[in-house]
């Protein structure tokens, strides 16, 4: 059995291994150790192996899904080696000592799931593949769990923000890729041969060219083929369900980086967590398909206008009829999720309850198709609800096939309806007969033995049996009494007769003949519901994006949110905009949240915003963020109304923490992810930088701020918001056209600190940062100390000039770059006119000082 077992983890390579022994999956040697720690079972020992016990544990299998979603959890993979014959198969072909043969049925990792107990209902699973090709780089993921397979072409400089906003489950890549530390697996680089993934999709989807699905470039059958090959090793030669792969390019969604994601929150916290989120804050939808699909519509906001706008017309649609939308509402929610059913049937690990669920959503897809096809619907809606009917050939057959509440497991039978399959019936009517006649027998039994304690029991052992206590045994046991004594308990004795032997063999055909009847049933249910996967694909796409859109409607009219109107030219013109999750949590607390207006324009589309720490600037910044957000994935928006000029790239640099593990100080994080914003907004951007600088000493933070607001303005050119403590960067107001300045509205009332929340136009007067300190409760002599220092430094800084004397004496950013662009020019123009070749060491060392004296005058 050792050897057996050794082989089957030399398969499985780095997965835990769960063989399959009886009831049991038991784990061996290393995997037994961690298991055991992991799950919290016992670790046990049994036999030897070169001189020492063999350490295991074990599961039983009827629980084996619990144990596995917690490995899963920890971040292991498992490897799951099933009998793949009966003990009595193997004895008959091998001998009476034979071992039972075991394979590696399925290899369960975090991205491969499709069990309803290891699945978040209300988040996709993506499992991600990394495709590279001739210096491109694209990404192929699929949610195996519903068959979703999306590939996506985009710039190596994108890869992390996709991998971010997917928040893939599990990332696969080649072990020789340049991008190796991204991925949590590698595979060979063969599997990732972009030739060999072609053929392998055209072999998958039985089509003699690819052009139907799109025009993919050498990385993305890379990707596509990696994530193919991947998926059928983890499932072993049966493949999961897969759609048609959808071609998608990063600049048909709005770009947002890692970071951005992070700091605005917008489908998890900081920690991780979904409360807290813009995702929960927005999340009003009653089906698992729908909170799935919202989700990845705030993740990646849309920018085509057209597009965006027949979402908006649909929300509309739901909003203006508040009677329309709640019963749309209550029709969803009665419905079971038909894409993760579908997804499980297409796996092999389907139940006959999934196939109920298929038979209940279709159906009820149907009548809530008839339903929204009336009157004149919006052009989306016009375009959904063909798409949930059509299924009513298969609705009927399963209707009639199963019982109305199939149960989950199929080994017991009972699901296959009655009337649908005459044989069947025959089958049950004489199993029911048969038990009929066992309880006459029992009866009878009971009168002529005069035992009435007497009963005719089960097991899987001994199958049906007479048990009598042990006291009123004597009398059975006697030769001519016409019972076989079968087994002696504590208290109780088992017999068996002839008679109820016959009856018994009777039940007990008819009850497997019955079983495997059923098996049977179900194999060509199962099969017939496949053959429209794409049908009910596209359905349970259909309804989540009607749940989507009606649950928006119900959090705008619960909110008082109002549709934004999107335009081409660069604006951003909101007027009481709120922020979502704030608002929520002041609510709760019985406050009411402040409302700030925000124009940019042309004219003005740098706003530079100061005031007091605890004054709202960081939620004024963020909240104009998510609006933006909310706005291009097609919802209203917190805000008395918005006019939204289109926006390509979002970035957010608020707030910043260590990165250790990469050696990255605060600082660093924070220089890092400005330099990626200078790098890459573009006009059509929006940005909003909270407090940058602030990480260094006081010259080097004014410094840099300084430098990064003329940059936005001179370069750049986007719409920004920046917030900062610096109010020497005021003076830029009279250098920068486009630049205006707001802060926070706050007062002193007897001696305490009141924050407005309020946004005013024009610098703030003061920072009162003592007053901050104090309302934060500093111990008073501290704050009366800082109050002494701070009055000396304001004398010293009214002799010299202050912190920022002089720099109204610098050229701006857009000159002063052309200067040292001048500069740099001239001495590269002079270096690659040098012949290294010909120079003799005099005139190189004249070279020399000639770039020196160069450098210096320049």
């Amino acid at each position: 059995m050792m050897a057996q077992y050794h082989a089957l983890k030399a398969e499985a390579q780095d997965c835990l291994l769960f063989y399959r022994m009886g009831d049991f999956f038991e784990m061996f040697f290393e995997d037994a150790r961690i298991a055991a720690g992991v799950l919290d079972i016992a670790l046990t020992a049994r036999g030897e192996h070169d001189g020492e016990k063999v350490p295991m544990c074990g599961v039983p299998v009827h629980a084996a899904t619990a144990y596995l979603q917690r490995l899963i959890k920890a971040g292991h993979r498992v490897a799951i080696a099933e009998q793949t014959e009966s003990p009595e198969a193997a004895r008959k072909a091998r001998g009476s000592k034979a071992l039972v043969n075991r394979a590696i049925v399925r290899v369960v990792t975090a991205g491969t799931l499709t069990e309803e107990a290891l699945l978040d209902a209300r988040a996709d699973n993506w499992c991600v593949a990394i495709g590279e090709a001739a210096g491109e780089v694209a990404l192929a993921a699929a949610d195996v769990s519903t068959g979703r397979f999306v590939v996506i072409a985009l710039d190596q400089s994108g890869l992390p923000a996709e991998l971010a906003r997917l928040g893939a489950a599990e990332v696969v890549a080649s072990e020789a890729s340049a991008t190796a530390d991204l991925a949590t697996t590698l595979r060979p680089k063969a599997e990732f041969d972009s030739g060999a993934g072609e053929a392998r999709l055209k072999r998958l989807f039985a089509v003699a060219t690819l052009d139907g699905f799109g025009s993919f470039g050498r990385a993305e059958l890379a990707a596509a083929g990696g994530l193919v090959a991947y998926l059928d090793h983890t499932a072993k030669g049966a493949l999961p369900f897969l759609r048609t792969p959808v071609l998608h390019r990063a600049a048909q969604t709005m770009a947002i980086d890692a970071a951005t994601r992070e700091s605005l929150e917008l489908t998890q916290t900081a920690s991780g967590q979904r409360k807290g989120s813009l995702l929960d804050a927005v999340d009003r939808s009653v089906t698992g398909a729908g909170a799935r699909l919202l989700a990845a519509d705030l993740g990646a906001p849309l920018v085509e206008r057209g597009a965006i706008d027949a979402r908006l017309d649909l929300v509309r649609h739901f909003h203006d009829d508040d009677g329309a939308r709640e019963r749309v509402r209550a029709a969803l929610r009665a419905l079971p999720d038909i894409g993760r059913a579908l997804g499980r049937l297409v796996a092999g690990r389907g139940s006959p309850r999934d196939l109920g669920q298929l038979r209940d959503g279709l159906d009820g897809a149907w009548s809530l198709g008839e339903r929204l096809a009336s009157g004149e619907p919006p052009a989306l809606l016009a375009e959904l609800a063909p798409r949930l009917r059509g299924h009513g050939e298969l609705i009927d057959l399963l209707r009639r096939a199963l019982v109305p509440s199939p149960p989950i497991e199929a080994s017991d039978g009972g699901y296959i309806a009655a009337g649908y399959d005459l044989a069947l019936d025959d089958l049950r009517d004489a199993g029911a007969g048969g038990r009929r006649t066992i309880a006459a027998l029992e009866a009878e039994m009971r009168s002529s033995t005069g035992v009435a304690a007497l009963k005719v029991r089960h097991n899987n052992v001994l199958g049906y049996h007479v048990e009598v206590p042990a006291r009123a045994a004597d009398a059975l046991m006697r030769p001519d009494s016409g019972f076989t004594h079968r087994q002696t308990l504590a208290g109780v004795v088992r017999f068996n007769t002839p008679a109820l032997h016959e009856v018994a063999q009777k039940v007990a055909q008819a009850g497997a003949h019955a079983l495997a009847a059923e098996a049977a049933h179900l194999e060509d249910l199962t099969a017939r519901a496949l053959a429209h996967r794409e049908a009910i694909a596209a359905t349970a796409d259909a309804l989540a994006r009607i749940d989507v859109s009606a649950a928006l409607a119900e959090r705008a009219a619960e909110g008082g949110w109002t549709r934004p109107k999107l335009v081409e030219e660069p604006c951003f013109d909101v007027e009481g905009g709120r922020h979502p999750v704030v608002e929520a949590a002041v609510a709760k607390s019985g406050g009411r949240f402040v409302a700030n207006d925000c124009r940019l324009s042309e004219t003005s589309r740098l706003w530079l915003v100061t005031g007091p720490n605890m004054g709202g600037k960081s939620t004024f910044l963020r909240q104009n963020a998510l609006i933006a957000v909310l706005a291009q994935a097609g919802s209203y928006v917190p805000a008395s109304s918005a006019t939204l000029g289109m926006i390509d790239r979002l970035f957010s640099r608020v707030g910043a923490s260590d990165n250790l593990a990469r050696g990255r100080s605060t600082f660093m994080v924070e220089m890092v992810e400005t330099a990626a914003i200078l790098a890459q907004a573009t006009p059509r951007s929006f940005v909003i930088l909270d407090e940058v600088g602030r990480g260094t000493s006081t010259y080097d933070g004014l410094a840099i701020a300084w430098a990064v607001v003329e940059a936005i303005h001179e370069d750049n050119r986007c719409r920004c918001l920046f917030a900062t403590h610096y109010h020497e960067l005021t003076r830029l107001a009279e250098r920068c056209d486009a630049l205006s300045l707001h802060h926070v509205r706050a007062r002193e009332w007897k001696g305490e600190l009141v924050l407005l929340h309020e946004l005013a136009d024009g610098p703030a007067d003061r920072s009162y940062g003592l007053a901050v300190a104090r309302l934060a409760g500093m111990a008073p002599q501290t704050v009366a100390r800082a109050k002494a220092v701070l009055a000396k430094l304001e004398a010293g800084r009214a002799k010299t000039g202050g912190l920022a004397a002089g720099l109204d004496d610098l050229p701006l950013f857009a000159a002063a770059a052309a200067v040292e662009e001048e500069q740099c020019d001239a001495i590269r123009a002079e270096v690659e006119a040098i012949d290294v070749d010909a120079l003799t060491p005099r005139e190189a060392l004249d070279t020399l000082y000639r770039l020196k004296a160069l450098a210096r005058d320049g």
